[in-house]
């Protein structure tokens, strides 16, 4: 229910509703009135991540090491004042949302790309004004504040309900992020992440109570204004005409009577071609105990002036509809750009007429219902996908009103948000309406299971791909321009699809023994995001065959534990290695594992961006925060910085793996705190381009001899493993004179991803033809 541009609005217009506070003082002042309880604060963690995240490099694919520690420094700050910390996530995109989703989507590429063409251009790193989160940031935020010690919960549903949901249940402190939909729901005290000190704990805190003030509204108001406002469920042009025309009306009307002397209310004038209500009466918001009142219009012969507004600093009133003997009209809200009347339709039982409002992006009208038992006015969205209308205000007895969301998929309304009075379930509780909807996977007791995992963010994407199937990942870091390198969608495909196979075992219907598709709502140069990618799992050979996910998750048995690494490593087509990486000592045998795979599917990969990633990753191991901080870069390498972003995503895609085979390798192993820093990287992938031979490891790992013999060892390690699959590594010098900067290579066995990954099949660049770029408008979905 967020409205764009509503807290600029507050802190512009309405400065008293933003108010200083120390949060240490209102801890202290919350546990004298209730001792019994911790002063709790909820924190929207996806609102919190570009400030959580304030090492100054940003572009080389994340300084793990110091964000870590900039995590630890606030959970610190907290916990030495007595609050607790309650960190929520999202863990889906609704579908009532998706459009907004691919909106950020694809605005964020076009901000890629000029950070791009800054970097080549510059060969600096941008300014804090074009700063993108690295790759993966949310995701590993919620493991590293697990390894704190902190409570996560992962949202069934985007986090912020959930968020105001638990902040109200839990009569919690308040309510910390950076997102207005705080400030329209009814929920507890809401805190500026943006405006916070750390040291002192100073913030600002802002009052829906005293912005209601303002506006001459109740605070069961704000879900209707911000329904016409627009925010991220109704599209922000639905009622642009309506808002236009009152503002319109307003400001002419108003400077008329102020050159006259009058205080009389304004009323509106009817502009030419605007239709005409004879009867009508619909409430949009009224309280018989209130004296302020918000009609649309009223019945003619009840003589009754209907208000549409109040101003604050003024007693006129903005009138929509008055006694016809006043000769006053009412004008009905048209699109400006269809230049069409809003249309009534009439309630066959009420019979009162219902305006419908239009969609100018979608031309679908939208009634505005009447509940027949409390006569209050429902406002229906359409959304033009699944046909369903999705109820915006509540009953008018009920005091804390918050938007219903619907499930396209089933008929199930779930509540958007708790009354105080109302006994509830936990969020984090299943309910019926979890229960109940349609999934994946049939099994109940693997089902609960796997949503246990999710809520508590101890998985990724399992849970979603096992309920609805339909998965995203956000922007990476990655050069449109540059045809050599894969997008990391592509490259971790085949990965995925032997995930899905793992997860979705038993789920082909009687007829077919096909497994069932999995929607990826994947960003990549090139796709438009018109339409998921539908994605078929690829089935693996396991030694010793695949258990069911009951065994596979529950058993104890160590030949299930030895099972699980064998599907792990299948998953990524590597159980030829086995052994060679069993040898190599934890936390580097999760990235010896990402390596082999990444230098196996990618041929553009050369020996040196081999030994740049080796050798970072020794070389953390002796880095303090401290010194990972200096590091100093002479330049900033485009093609580093997406090789960078590169790694990141293929540690993402690990943690993905690891919780759909029952967590075979613990978390840590995979963690990039531990495995890779951006500026190391860069430093060592740097100093490679400039140096004329890749054989000296000194020159990479420094000079201590137990680096360099590690060097050496995972160094024999990858290259083993990739000549297994005919795949050399070779140096760059050589690479430049043998290729021609296309990428992949062809086996029948590895699945390797390569320029001829399409249909055609002809050999074009891959940013051509791949998934997503829809070439042909019939196949508009496209398998794989």
């Amino acid at each position: 229910m967020g409205v764009r541009g509503l807290q600029g609005f507050v802190r512009s217009t309405c400065p008293h509703v933003c108010t200083v506070v120390n949060l240490k003082e209102m801890a202290e002042h919350h546990l004298s009135r209730h001792p019994d309880c911790t002063p709790t604060i909820v924190v929207d963690a996806m609102c919190c991540l570009r400030y959580w995240y304030t090492p100054e490099s940003w572009i080389c694919g994340g300084q793990w090491r110091e964000y870590f520690a900039a995590l630890r420094d606030f959970v610190k700050t907290f916990e030495s004042v007595g609050i607790k910390l309650i960190f929520f996530f999202d863990g889906m995109v609704e579908q009532n949302k998706r459009d907004e989703w691919i909106k950020r989507r694809l605005k964020n590429n076009r901000e890629i790309s000029k950070i791009f063409h800054y970097i080549k251009s510059r060969r600096e790193q941008p300014g804090r004004n074009m700063f993108f989160i690295p790759s993966g940031l949310a995701i590993f935020t919620r493991f590293a504040l697990k390894a704190l010690g902190q409570e996560t919960l992962c949202s069934l549903q985007e986090a912020d309900y959930e968020v105001a949901s638990y902040g109200l249940q839990h009569k919690c402190l308040g309510i910390l992020g950076e997102d207005t939909d705080y400030l329209i729901y009814d929920t507890c005290p809401y805190f500026s992440i943006s405006e916070l000190c750390l040291e002192s704990l100073d913030t600002v805190m802002l009052c829906r109570e005293k912005l209601c003030e303002s506006l001459g509204l109740r605070v069961a108001d704000l879900p209707l204004l911000a329904c016409l406002l627009g925010n991220d469920i109704i599209p922000e042009g639905m009622f642009e005409s309506f808002r236009y025309k009152c503002l319109s009306s307003y400001t002419s009307l108003k400077r008329n009577f102020d050159k006259k002397g009058q205080k009389s209310p304004w009323f509106f004038q009817k502009p030419e071609g605007v239709t005409v209500l004879d009867k009508q009466e619909i409430s949009m918001s009224s309280d018989p105990e209130s004296k302020q009142e918000i009609p649309i219009c009223t019945e003619p012969e009840s003589n009754q002036e209907v208000l549409m507004c109040a101003g604050p600093d003024s007693e006129e009133k903005v009138l929509l509809c008055a006694d016809p003997e006043l000769k006053e009209e009412v004008p009905i809200c048209a699109d400006l750009e269809s230049k069409q009347e809003t249309p009534m339709c009439v309630d066959s039982e009420s019979k009162k007429e219902v305006p419908m409002c239009i969609n100018p992006e979608s031309k679908h009208e939208v009634p505005m219902c009447m509940d027949a038992e409390p006569k209050q006015e429902v406002l229906m969205y359409m959304d033009p996908e699944p046909k369903q209308g999705v109820p915006i205000h509540a009953d008018p007895e009920v005091n804390h009103k918050l938007p219903i969301g619907t499930d396209p998929k089933c008929n199930l309304e779930a509540p958007m948000c708790v009354h105080p009075e109302v006994t509830q379930e936990d969020p984090m509780i299943m309910g019926p309406e979890i229960k109940e909807q349609v999934t994946m996977v049939s099994d109940p007791e693997i089902l609960k299971i796997a949503r246990n995992h999710h809520v508590h963010a101890e998985s990724y994407l399992v849970y979603n791909i096992m309920s609805s199937g339909e998965i995203e990942c956000s922007n990476t870091l990655e050069d449109e321009l540059d045809q050599a390198l894969p997008s990391q969608a592509f490259i971790y495909r085949p990965v995925r699809q032997r995930v899905y196979s793992v997860l979705l075992r038993g789920c082909q219907d009687g007829t077919s023994t096909a497994y069932p598709v999995v929607k990826e709502w994947f960003v990549y140069p090139g796709n438009p995001l018109r339409h998921p990618d539908l994605v078929r799992p690829l089935q693996m050979t396991v030694p010793g065959g695949t258990p069911s996910l009951k065994i596979l998750w529950l058993s104890e048995e160590p030949a299930v534990q030895a099972q699980r690494l064998d599907i792990l490593l299948s998953c990524f087509n590597l159980s030829s290695s086995r052994e060679e990486l069993q040898a190599v000592d934890s936390p580097l045998r999760a990235l010896c594992c990402l390596l082999i795979y990444l230098f196996i599917q990618v041929d553009t990969l050369c020996l040196e961006d081999l030994h740049a990633f080796i050798a970072q990753a020794l070389c953390l191991q002796g880095k303090s925060t401290a010194q990972l901080m200096n590091l100093q870069l002479e330049y900033i390498n485009p093609r580093a910085v997406q090789l960078g972003s590169l790694l990141v995503r293929g540690l993402t895609t690990l943690a993905l793996v690891n919780s759909a085979c029952g967590f075979p390798w613990e978390t840590n192993e995979f963690m990039p705190w531990n495995v890779f820093d951006g500026k190391l990287f860069h430093q060592k992938n740097s100093l490679g381009s400039t140096c004329r031979t890749s054989e000296n490891a000194e020159f990479w790992a420094g000079h201590q001899r137990s680096w360099l013999t590690r060097f050496h060892n995972l160094k024999a390690v990858v290259c083993k493993a990739c000549m297994k699959e005919n795949r050399r590594i070779v140096g760059r010098t050589h690479w430049n004179s043998h290729h021609t900067g296309r990428w992949g290579r062809q086996s029948s066995g590895s699945h390797r991803t390569s320029s001829a990954y399409s249909r055609s099949g002809q050999g074009q660049p891959w940013r051509d033809q791949g998934p997503g770029s829809r070439q042909h408008e019939h196949d508009q979905w496209k398998r794989h």
